[in-house]
């Protein structure tokens, strides 16, 4: 089967959340079930760019509304990542550093997906049996296959599938600009439309044959929080499935990580660990014999980011400074500006390093006693599951991929710490169970043996992809 996967993110080449790590995992591990997976995106100047070589596979040019705009299709030479990377350049739109966050963001999109679908109309290449979108950012793909003149006759009997990453972020394109979208069948223009806008999330779920979520208590949550999509879910329900994303686990292995100072495995997880712990302890000031507990990623309203300072602060008080914190992350400027000022306070139980660090990160999963993540909306969180594969304990709030990733430790087989609500008494309340827990050095130890053992690779989850595609 020949799949191909579109999407604004893949990492290693550009990442700024989960979406990326899925799509530069999910093709590897489809190749490896004997199927032919490939991944297009937009060529950002990044340093996989600069750093590697590339053939022109293709040129065209095609219009964005009364613009019209040459585009390049280079593919990657040696196939390095385990499979077929083609990036498309657009001169004066994809040529940018980062991945979002411009002015001109939905021309960007808007162009990258009519390149896409050109491409795939008038190259001789063979086409995909799938065509295989992630978010928004290729939600029109699926409509102008189907519906758009130009791609119809040559696209619209090939199956589609999309995939939500995050609910929360659509698309949304005023009507205004609905000359952006090439010439369609103008009976279909309710299959864009979603309260009186266009919404290319929407309109991803209407024209997709199949509708996927990255864990199935997420798809289940849609129903009631969609931000302004449930009852589109509730109607389109007979062709969703939730599917929970694995992890690449030859990147995350605690015992082959170039990121960490020192490897280890299931054999020596408490002394492995005790040696990274000293690590960080030493480079952030923290007594050892304390269980530290780390916050990584976005410093968002969605992360519960907000409720982190109070929390923490309110810890160290009631544990007399018994418990160090470390967070690494960059968001919202207040929330940022309320965790540094924490660091001149409490030193040594508190710090804070405000923005993205892989490397750090890494050192972190496997220093760390305990993985703070009181998130409001976790479609299906990664940052979990890396944990667990370096035996840091998960304390989780429960809700989406959350919940189907932890068991709480007072459940049987349990490896984890879950709590209800995103507030900070729940926190605290978690916390003060991790501390206990923490002195029980041989149920902790045990904790720590059966989260590693956990399968979440994505052997498992990349094979229920084929068989929706099988399905279609």
């Amino acid at each position: 089967m020949d799949i191909l996967h579109i999407s604004a993110e893949c990492y290693p080449i550009a990442k700024a959340g989960g979406l990326g790590d899925v799509v530069g995992a999910l093709p590897k591990y489809q190749n490896g079930l004997g199927h032919v997976a490939k991944v297009v995106m937009p060529m950002y100047r990044t340093k996989f760019l600069h750093n590697n070589e590339w053939d022109v596979e293709f040129k065209g040019n095609t219009n964005l509304g009364s613009r019209n705009f040459d585009y390049t299709i280079i593919r990657e030479r040696t196939n390095k990542l385990g499979y077929e990377l083609f990036l498309v350049d657009i001169y004066g739109l994809l040529d940018r550093e980062k991945i979002y966050g411009y002015d001109d963001d939905i021309e960007r999109f808007a162009a990258f997906q009519i390149a896409v679908v050109h491409w795939l109309t008038y190259s001789p290449a063979k086409k995909p049996d799938v065509v295989h979108c992630h978010d928004h950012q290729a939600g029109l793909i699926p409509f102008m296959m189907r519906y758009c003149y130009d791609f119809n006759w040559a696209l619209g009997n090939l199956k589609t599938v999309i995939t939500i990453h995050n609910a929360q972020y659509q698309g949304w394109i005023g009507w205004d600009r609905s000359y952006y979208i090439p010439s369609y069948d103008r009976w279909k223009h309710g299959m864009l439309e979603w309260q009186n806008n266009i919404n290319s999330l929407a309109s991803g779920i209407k024209c997709a044959d199949k509708v996927t979520t990255v864990s199935p208590s997420y798809l289940e949550e849609l129903r009631y929080a969609a931000n302004g999509l449930e009852n589109l879910f509730e109607y389109e329900r007979g062709k969703c499935v939730g599917i929970l994303n694995g992890i690449d686990t030859d990147v995350w292995d605690p015992a082959t990580d170039t990121y960490i100072d020192n490897p280890f495995s299931l054999e020596d997880v408490a002394h492995g660990k005790l040696l990274n712990k000293q690590v960080l302890c030493e480079q952030f000031g923290f007594n050892i014999d304390n269980p530290l507990i780390v916050f990584i990623g976005r410093l968002v309203g969605e992360k519960a980011a907000d409720i982190l300072p109070d929390s923490i602060l309110a810890s160290i008080y009631s544990l007399q400074h018994n418990v160090s914190f470390l967070i690494l992350g960059s968001g919202e400027p207040d929330v940022e500006w309320r965790l540094n000022n924490l660091t001149s306070q409490f030193a040594g139980s508190y710090n804070a390093v405000i923005g993205y660090n892989e490397k750090l990160s890494h050192q972190m999963y496997a220093g760390a006693d305990f993985l703070l993540m009181p998130s409001r909306v976790e479609p299906c969180g990664l940052n979990q599951m890396y944990a667990m594969r370096y035996g840091t304990v998960p304390m989780v709030r429960s809700t989406g991929g959350l919940r189907d990733t932890v068991i709480d430790m007072g459940d049987e087989g349990g490896y984890g710490i879950r709590f209800i609500h995103a507030s900070v008494g729940d926190v605290i309340h978690s916390i003060h169970r991790a501390a206990a827990v923490y002195k029980d050095t041989g149920t902790l130890n045990n904790m720590r043996t059966r989260m590693m053992q956990v399968d979440n690779s994505w052997d498992n989850s990349a094979q229920h992809y084929i068989d929706v595609y099988r399905n279609l």
